[in-house]
C-alpha cells in the first residue's frame, strides 16, 4: 500500500506540479490594411495579441522565444488582395524552416498557411518574415495570424 501511494504522488506530481509550464500564444497582424512591400526582407511584429499564456511571445519585436526545450507547434496564416506575391518565412534562430508562396494573378482575396512541430532549445526564437517586395493585408477580420504553443517539454 504505502507502495502505490508512494507511486500515486509521484504520477500526481509529474502531471500537476505547479511549475508545470504553460506556454501558447496567438496574435494578429494589424487592423491598419496593407503591409509592405518593403526594400528589403523585413521581421513582421504580429501586434495584436489574442493570447500569450507564459509571456514567451513578444509583440513588440513579432519574436517568440522558447522559455523551455521542448516541442512546440507553430501555425500561421497570411491573406493578400492585390495581384502579386504573397509570401512568408518562418525563421528558427535566424534559419529559415519554413517558406510559403503564392501568386495571386487574379486580384481579390488570396490566403497561405502553414504549420510546422520543432524541437527548440531553451532561448530558441522564432518569428516571421515577409521577403522584399511581397505584401500581405489584414484589418479588423484577422486574416493573417501567428500562433504557437508548447505540445510538451523535453
Amino acid at each position: 500500500v504505502i507502495v502505490f501511494i508512494y507511486i500515486l504522488i509521484l504520477i500526481l506530481g509529474s502531471c500537476c506540479a505547479p511549475d508545470d509550464l504553460k506556454v501558447a500564444f496567438s496574435a494578429g497582424l494589424t487592423d491598419s490594411g496593407p503591409v509592405g512591400p518593403f526594400d528589403e526582407e523585413s521581421t513582421l511584429i504580429f501586434s495584436k495579441t489574442f493570447s500569450n499564456v507564459g509571456g514567451a511571445y513578444d509583440p513588440t519585436t513579432g519574436v517568440f522565444t522558447a522559455p523551455v526545450g521542448g516541442v512546440y507547434f507553430f501555425s500561421f496564416s497570411a491573406t493578400d488582395y492585390l495581384k502579386g506575391y504573397m509570401g512568408l518565412y518562418l525563421y528558427r534562430n535566424n534559419q529559415p524552416i519554413i517558406f510559403t508562396l503564392d501568386l495571386n494573378d487574379h486580384g481579390g482575396y488570396t490566403s497561405t498557411c502553414s504549420g510546422v512541430a520543432l524541437q527548440l532549445e531553451e532561448g530558441d526564437c522564432i518569428r516571421l518574415s515577409l521577403p522584399a517586395s511581397y505584401r500581405l493585408y489584414d484589418d479588423s477580420r484577422n486574416f493573417s495570424v501567428f500562433s504557437g504553443f508548447l505540445l510538451f517539454p523535453l
